[in-house]
């Protein structure tokens, strides 16, 4: 048999036991939040049918959908002169989800007769994009989300952001947390009069921190807005002064414009609500924050670490009629994402993982041969049932190279039954931090631990 490389696709990583004790560490704590707030976990598979993710992420969006080909002879029969996009369907029914999100708007209108709306649901696996691979970008990455669907109250916005202050409070990351409204961009589209151009502007507006001000009325120029239109923005990206200031501000310019002045109004709500509130976070409206995502409606919302230079590690929004798109329309959710990766390169920079996360095994038993092993054995149950993590090494090996073992391991208590103790059923336990040791009756060995 040839010999074959070792690697994997680029974007993709092999996690060791460290990186997944912390990755763990890290899904823990939000699923922790996620329940203390009545949320229930589901799961959808990797695979979903493409005609479900086409068309619900924007141009964009759907040039990063990983496409899965057809089995057997998925060639017969098709036309490969024609436009990609009339060839792809053909060719490929299936594809890796891209988000969470669409695909359960498409579990709730599959399962509505099982699930009682109000729903709120948590999920937390990964998606896959096919993107070029960088500094906090990943073809392959998990995404914990929360969403409510089956109400419109803005009071699942504010449950949103608390949630959002309590995982990063959790975690230890110092976070601000920018708020925008789609009605407030919808509403600038049409001041200026280009509402067919909302998607162009808000895919714009969207890359502003990454690109600069410049190049985003450039993309704008590009994508067919004019001069005067673009030249009309300018009052949008120099609104000044506190949320309170800017809200006030932007219901004085929606003066004569309904779906803008309805964003306004929401972001006043919401923002009262969040101030009555204890949120350690730093709480900002940002009226340049768009989601590039095509199916947010309403209140949206972007998460950076304050300390750490990466993207946004935390973002959602309100959308209004996502399961239409599936045959049950008029049904408003509202939801945020937690990118779990980004999350452990914030906390790997700053240093913020606690200690002994790594340690798998509290207690390793020395191994002096079979009579002993058997004693270990039996007190090792004992042990794993009262909830300790306990490893006995598996050959009688040189004392040094299990202590060695025990050491590069890091467990912090070595257990010794020699003949002494199996005479008087006790084991001698040795704490590793300061070589201090101990004997312990066996059957008391668990409170010795604990």
């Amino acid at each position: 048999m040839a010999t074959v490389k070792c690697s994997i696709p680029k974007g993709t990583r092999d996690f060791l036991p460290t990186e997944m004790a912390r990755r763990n560490y890290i899904f823990d704590t939000i699923r922790s939040v996620f329940k203390a707030f009545a949320f229930e976990p589901i799961e959808t598979p990797s695979l979903e049918n493409l005609s479900t993710l086409m068309g619900k992420y924007g141009e964009e969006g759907d040039k990063l959908l990983f496409k899965v080909l057809n089995s057997g002879d998925f060639m017969e029969g098709v036309d490969f002169s024609q436009d990609y996009h009339k060839v792809a369907p053909q060719i490929c029914e299936r594809g890796l989800r891209y988000d969470l999100t669409v695909p359960f708007a498409r579990f709730v209108v599959q399962h509505r007769d099982q699930v009682q709306l109000p729903f709120r649901r948590y999920q937390l696996q990964p998606v896959w994009r096919a993107d070029r691979p960088q500094k906090g970008r990943y073809r392959e990455f998990y995404q914990c989300d929360a969403d409510m669907i089956g109400s419109t109250s803005l009071l699942n916005e504010l449950e949103l952001v608390q949630m959002i202050d309590m995982v990063f409070g959790k975690l230890g990351i110092n976070v601000c947390v920018k708020i925008n409204n789609r009605k407030v961009l919808a509403g600038i589209a049409e001041l200026i009069g280009a509402p067919d151009k909302l998607v162009d502007i808000t895919v714009a507006i969207d890359k502003l921190d990454k690109i600069g001000l410049d190049n985003v009325r450039a993309e704008l120029a590009e994508r067919g807005l004019t001069a005067e239109q673009i030249a009309a923005l300018d009052p949008v990206f120099s609104l000044s002064g506190s949320a309170t200031d800017k809200i006030q501000q932007l219901k004085a310019l929606f003066a004569n414009v309904e779906v803008g002045r309805a964003g306004a109004l929401e972001l006043e709500e919401l923002f009262g609500m969040v101030q009555a509130c204890d949120i350690h976070a730093e709480v900002e409206l940002d009226l340049t924050l768009a989601r590039g995502l095509n199916y947010y409606t309403g209140a949206i919302f972007e998460v950076k670490a304050k300390d750490v230079q990466i993207g946004s590690i935390c973002g959602g929004g309100r959308y209004d009629n996502l399961t239409g798109i599936f045959g049950m329309p008029g049904v408003s959710g509202v939801g945020i994402s937690f990118g779990a990766d980004r999350i452990y390169d914030v906390l790997t920079e700053l240093g913020a993982f606690p200690e002994g996360l790594e340690q798998a095994a509290r207690v390793l038993f020395i191994n002096f041969g079979p009579a002993e092993q058997a004693a270990c054995v039996a007190i090792a149950a004992r042990l794993r049932a009262a909830g300790i993590s306990t490893l006995i090494y598996p050959d009688a090996a040189k004392m040094k190279k299990q202590m060695d073992y025990a050491n590069r391991k890091q467990v912090p208590f070595v257990a010794f039954v020699g003949e002494s103790e199996m005479r008087d059923g006790t084991v001698t336990l040795k704490n590793m931090a300061d070589g201090t040791q101990q004997t312990v009756a066996a059957d008391k060995l668990a409170e010795a631990l604990q």
